[in-house]
């Protein structure tokens, strides 16, 4: 936790750490989290249950959750991880350039949904403010038209054999 706290370390950041399952849910619960990563290997619950966890509560499903482990390459493991949610893995000893460039990817995707919602609440909110206008011009258009509609009818009505000039007007 304090390698991967110095390697990850910088002024944009803000490092959470976690020593078992259990608080790393906590954490989760009551923090806005970006990237995760989660040690396989923990006291009180392992990693895939933790993930697992995370994935079935609304508040935390999004985390990007990258796998860190000591447990061999065996691609059962991997596909555990993957199953339960994971979006990468790192494989202990951790390369301190993979390990950066990995966080610094799935960070960035975290910022730009971040930027994607608020455009996206920015465009629903301008979609509601057009229906409403519409709503208020065309509101505001009936009220003539009627009234001219009311009076073609009524001359309709009137002139029993209207001339070419009456029926064009």
């Amino acid at each position: 936790i304090i390698s991967l706290a110095s390697i990850l370390e910088n002024e944009s950041r803000n490092i959470l750490r976690a020593n078992s399952g259990n608080e790393a849910l906590k954490i989760a619960l009551e923090e806005e989290i970006g990237v995760m990563l989660l040690d396989v290997q923990m006291p009180e619950m392992d990693g895939f249950e933790v993930a697992r966890l995370l994935k079935e509560n609304s508040r935390t499903k999004d985390i990007a959750i990258i796998f860190v482990t000591a447990i061999n390459k065996d691609e059962k493991y991997t596909m555990q991880g993957y199953d339960e949610g994971a979006v990468d893995y790192l494989h202990k000893p951790l390369d301190v350039n993979i390990v950066k460039a990995k966080v610094a990817v799935f960070e960035k995707l975290y910022l730009q949904r971040i930027d994607l919602k608020a455009a996206n609440d920015k465009l629903i909110k301008t979609n509601k403010q057009l229906d409403e206008f519409v709503y208020i011009v065309s509101h505001d258009l009936k009220a003539p038209l009627r009234g001219i509609s009311s009076l073609c009818s009524f001359i309709e009505e009137e002139v029993k054999e209207p001339t070419d000039e009456l029926k064009e007007l």
